[in-house]
């Protein structure tokens, strides 16, 4: 029982809070209200996957919604000056691919901790991103094969979920399935011993970091065709949501580690605590106050590769 309460308590407290909601948040369980959660969680939880990927190698990639703000409005000034969707949807990627290339060379052949790395990462791509912009959001009416990519649904299925339960599979598979994941875990896990083992752990860094900026680059194309505008601050608001949902994830399923199924189950119940806190008339600032106690509570339950982590200084 006790080993039951540990790997599934968690997710049985999530589904409870979702019914209180079901039972007393009007208009929560309507279809329309539960597929726009569904929706809004598809960004946050592909966002939160690609910190998780950098966690499971024993870094901290704070530079995600930075980067993939910086992404979106790439993508957006590539739209604006008529360049094809689909370059643009490719430009926005390969800036969060090159920015997260660039914290696993600082971590790995400068020998700066992530922690740092990743900051002054998140500065620059700030800073770029206001260059671009002049402060002011790129919005127009864009092209429909663009917009479609968030859009638009296939047999019914909205396209923002299929994203969602491709990239999780995606992720899913390489941790699980691939050698490359168990030698990614491994180095998260115990670095010295799997670099004895004969695995190169430094390309191992490189590569969760350049997917955690491969990832960030594909929510920041997803949140730019959704809204069909760009901001160089438009990703900011997710930030500690997709914090909140590896460490909320790492309660459950697969408790102390980052876990795939953990992620995009807790990235769904933050969603669902908002919209549900919003629709009970909630004040905004309670949404705040939930998410510190989440993740303080989650850290202190899965600390020690959150430790490893943040304190390589």
């Amino acid at each position: 029982m006790k080993q039951l309460v540990e790997i599934y308590g968690t997710a049985f407290a999530g589904l409870v809070l979702v019914l209180v909601f079901v039972l007393f948040a009007p208009n929560f369980a309507t279809a329309g209200n539960l597929l726009n959660v569904l929706k809004d969680t598809s960004f946050l939880a592909i966002l939160a996957l690609g910190f998780g990927l950098a966690l499971t190698i024993a870094e901290l990639d704070l530079s995600i919604a930075e980067v993939a703000s910086l992404a979106a409005v790439t993508a957006g000034a590539l739209i604006q000056a008529k360049v094809d969707p689909a370059l643009a949807a490719a430009g926005g990627m390969a800036v969060g691919l090159s920015l997260g290339v660039f914290n696993g060379f600082g971590v790995t052949v400068l020998r700066v901790p992530s922690l740092i790395v990743t900051l002054g990462t998140a500065a620059i791509a700030r800073g770029l991103a206001f260059m671009l912009t002049q402060g002011v959001a790129f919005v127009g009416r864009w092209p429909t094969s663009f917009t479609g990519l968030a859009r638009g649904s296939i047999y019914g299925v909205p396209n923002l979920v299929l994203w969602l339960a491709g990239v999780t599979g995606v992720v899913y598979a390489l941790l699980k399935w691939t050698r490359t994941g168990a030698r990614m875990t491994a180095t998260g896990e115990a670095e010295e011993a799997a670099r004895l083992s004969g695995i190169a752990t430094a390309r191992m860094k490189r590569l969760g970091l350049a997917l955690s900026g491969v990832l960030a680059g594909l929510t920041a194309v997803l949140l730019a065709a959704s809204v069909s505008s760009a901001a160089p601050n438009m990703a900011g608001d997710y930030f500690l949501y997709a914090i909140a949902a590896v460490l909320l994830g790492m309660t459950m399923f697969e408790p102390g580690r980052p876990n795939v199924a953990g992620t995009v189950f807790a990235a769904f119940v933050l969603k669902a605590l908002g919209n549900g806190l919003v629709l009970m008339g909630a004040a905004y600032y309670v949404q705040d106050i939930m998410l510190g106690v989440i993740i303080i509570g989650s850290v202190a339950f899965s600390a020690g590769v959150v430790k490893k982590a943040a304190f390589k200084v």
